[in-house]
């Protein structure tokens, strides 16, 4: 593989949510739910101006180095770990679902895009800053972390672990199960053997474990790829970390009605315009119990409840959080309450679900008397493979139209470049034909009013019959095109597999076979040094 190329491309044609798209391109018209705007310099430098962290950075150190540690993670990492002590120091964050394998594209690309911005603002204010990848485990959605896919004689294919039932602890602390090696078998026997199979199996096989838990496993994977660029991994679920925030799940819930009240107030508005991201609840937190799983916490008259009819008064619940806070998990809007009470978060780099929610989210921020962090769109891209970059040219197509359904696509193609217009021939020929029938079933109704269905009928039943003679001249074309429409099918399922962007279904891993498992460095390394993120990329590799 040599120097991989990167252009841009507009979000606009893209499937992204409106407010994701105006986020990025009129900052104004949503600066109501967001209180920085990331691609404005002076704001950007404000912000981090005047950002003052309220934690124990000498407690956050701790925590954080006895936790990268168990990773073996680069002395970069711990260095930087070490630097958060310093009192202007400030943190990037990103997140993730710890998915099998690594997940999807987007992940590595959203790590990718943390660490790119750390050094972008660390060069720009001469100020310890750094990359923090928040490893999700304290999320419960074992569909999310089970599945994987890539591609196989261009089309999509998933392999994926059994499914579980729904009252589960944690996903972090699942072990990975027994059939991670009947996965491992099949993935390797479809991801056909190159020059960089064998480090990548290295790779996985050290990581991905039978009997590891899933956090282990997947903080592993990532700490490998990124922790020598100085990337510092974080998360939840650990005692330290809940007896360091144990003040905010307690806030959460002295300030449920203010905190509801806010976020309904900011979700309603969000609405109006656009969309709301995520469903409110009385509380923010999950009680968690080893027989029944992960259970929401609801309102019960003045006191509160779970589904498994646990009961508490306020002041119950509060000594039940003081003494017990290994039993209480954050929900989607607290979660990033606590991450930014422990690490000094300037910024956190979101993908457009992200940015739809923080946008629900910024007075639960006051609620905390915290500030919202900067929301960075993360580094959004398409890779593109040689064989691809070769084929893509000969063919009228737009990158974004290979969105479209294949049956769209291949009736475009022929409407494009076939010499004869078969859509107007057709559309001539029943315009004819109803002008004629339109006439002649005035006259039958003039003979006898009963027959007018009937002709209206014999109408139909002649346009059918053109539908169906029109069906069958453009599969004769596309017979003739066969050659080009299995192009277009092949150029689909890379780029925009099963209807939806690459970056959303493609593994990291189907890349790092293909181009080695250094491509991440690459990228990064190819990227300019003033990149915003504020266009889809496409890398050609």
């Amino acid at each position: 593989m040599g120097a991989l190329q990167v252009t841009n491309y507009s979000f606009v044609h893209l499937p992204f949510s409106e407010l994701f798209k105006t986020y990025v391109h009129n900052f104004d018209e949503v600066s109501d739910f967001f209180e920085t705007d990331p691609f404005d310099p002076n704001a950007v430098s404000k912000k981090i101006d005047e950002f003052a962290f309220k934690g124990n950075r000498k407690q956050t150190a701790s925590i954080l180095s006895a936790l990268n540690k168990q990773f073996d993670v680069h002395e970069a990492a711990l260095r930087n770990i070490k630097r958060l002590e310093k009192e202007n120091a400030l943190a990037i964050v990103t997140g993730q679902q710890l998915g099998v394998y690594g997940g999807p594209l987007y992940t590595v690309l959203k790590t990718i895009s943390t660490i790119h911005i750390t050094q972008k603002l660390e060069k720009e204010f001469d100020r310890p800053i750094v990359p923090v990848f928040w490893l999700a485990d304290e999320d419960h959605d074992y569909d999310e972390v089970r599945k994987l896919t890539i591609i196989e004689e261009d089309e999509p294919k998933t392999f994926s672990l059994s499914p579980k039932n729904n009252h589960l602890p944690t996903v972090a602390n699942l072990p990975l199960p027994d059939e991670i090696s009947d996965m491992r078998d099949q993935l390797k026997e479809s991801l056909y053997n190159t020059d960089f199979s064998d480090d990548l199996w290295t790779l996985l096989d050290e990581s991905f474990q039978k009997d590891r838990s899933f956090f282990e496993a997947f903080g592993l994977f990532i700490s490998r790829l990124f922790s020598k660029h100085g990337l510092v991994l974080a998360g939840s679920n650990h005692p330290d970390v809940k007896e360091a925030t144990g003040g905010y799940l307690k806030a959460s819930i002295e300030k449920s009605d203010t905190i509801r009240d806010q976020l309904e107030e900011k979700s309603a508005d969000l609405a109006e315009e656009y969309h709301q991201q995520v469903t409110l609840y009385d509380s923010n937190l999950f009680y968690l119990d080893d027989e029944t799983g992960r259970a929401k916490i609801t309102r019960n008259g003045n006191g509160w409840k779970t589904d498994g009819n646990i009961e508490w008064s306020t002041a119950q619940l509060i000594d039940e959080i003081d003494a017990h806070p290994d039993r209480f998990s954050p929900n989607v809007f607290l979660r990033p309450i606590l991450q930014d009470a422990l690490l000094p978060t300037v910024g956190y780099v979101a993908g457009p679900g992200e940015t739809a929610y923080y946008g629900q989210m910024k007075s639960m921020y006051q609620c905390f008397d915290m500030d919202m962090p900067i929301i960075f769109p993360r580094l959004s891209a398409t890779l593109v493979e040689p064989a691809i970059d070769r084929i893509i040219g000969e063919l009228p197509f737009e990158f974004h139209e290979y969105g479209n359904r294949i049956e769209d696509l291949e009736s475009d193609y022929v409407d494009r470049t076939d010499k004869h217009d078969i859509e107007a021939i057709f559309e001539d020929w029943q315009a004819q034909v109803e002008e004629i029938s339109d006439n002649k079933k005035k006259d039958i109704a003039d003979i006898d009013p009963t027959l007018e269905a009937a002709a209206e009928k014999a109408t139909s039943v002649y346009i059918n019959e053109l539908n169906k003679l029109k069906g069958k001249v453009y599969r004769s074309v596309k017979k003739q095109d066969q050659t080009q429409l299995n192009r277009i099918r092949r150029i689909k399922a890379n780029l925009f597999p099963g209807d939806g962007l690459q970056e959303r279904t493609i593994a990291g891993i189907f890349f790092m076979n293909k181009y080695g498992i250094d491509i991440w460095d690459k990228l990064l390394n190819t990227l300019d040094p003033d990149e915003d993120f504020d266009h889809h990329k496409l890398v050609y590799l």
